[in-house]
């Protein structure tokens, strides 16, 4: 018996090293719980991020610990990347917005329009009478399709009133990126420099790449199997993130 208790031990400790290691080194999952990131993810969202795509730091691993310094097989991300990090104010919480600006971009809201290097970000309307949340709340928005200069798309939403028109201009230092959430009225971001603002290369833990599952906590929970056919979001399943 005793044998027995000891081989299965064994069998539970290396199981859980091979975890650590695939979820420190390769992928990890990640649940979305707040509607910042609209509409590209929404809440009740599940998706994998990979941690190689941009190196290692100690943030790679779970609990951050100090086991080395500085950054490992370092990639700059790009911009419009949809990116998880470790928001600086505690070095703990994981954020996940879209990489903006890199160092030594400029960035500012001027009217409600985003300016990248003095130049303003493209938009086209796609639903001029669209319906977002914010928090519990549905708001009435205008969907778009934003062009960075690379050439990368992506849907945001704004509220209808624009609600932070005007900005100042933000300028990223060195070392450091800017982060927005793509449901611009409704996120706290690196435009909020108390809270998150610019965020250091060691503070990235990965890309999100693609969701697996998706359900919608608000009419229930995925253990209400009867509920299934209304809160479960088949079409999100393995979707690709831009």
């Amino acid at each position: 018996m005793k044998k027995f208790f000891v081989e299965n031990l064994k069998t539970l400790i290396f199981a859980l090293i091979i975890a650590v290691f695939i979820r420190s080194i390769f992928i990890q999952p990640f649940y979305i719980p707040s509607s910042s990131m609209e509409p590209t993810l929404l809440v009740g969202d599940r998706l994998f991020v990979t941690k190689y795509s941009y190196g290692y730091s100690k943030h790679s691993f779970p609990f951050s610990p100090p086991i080395f310094s500085g950054r490992l097989f370092y990639n700059q991300p790009s911009r419009g990347d949809v990116v998880v990090f470790k928001t600086p104010s505690d070095n703990r919480t994981d954020y996940i917005k879209r990489l903006i600006g890199r160092p030594g971009d400029t960035i500012q809201f001027i009217s409600g329009n985003l300016y990248l290097n003095g130049e303003e970000v493209f938009k086209n309307v796609i639903n001029k009478n669209d319906i977002s949340y914010c928090g519990n709340n549905k708001i009435k928005t205008i969907t778009f399709e934003e062009k960075l200069e690379n050439g990368k798309k992506f849907k945001t939403t704004y509220f209808k009133d624009y609600t932070l028109q005007d900005t100042d201009k933000f300028t990223v230092p060195q070392d450091h990126f800017f982060f927005l959430g793509d449901n611009r009225d409704c996120s706290k971001d690196s435009r909020f420099l108390s809270e998150v603002g610019y965020v250091h290369k060691n503070n990235l833990v990965g890309k999100a790449q693609f969701l697996f599952f998706s359900s919608d906590p608000r009419i229930g929970s995925i253990f209400e199997m009867w509920k299934w056919n209304k809160n479960l979001r088949i079409k999100r399943f393995f979707k690709k993130i831009r």
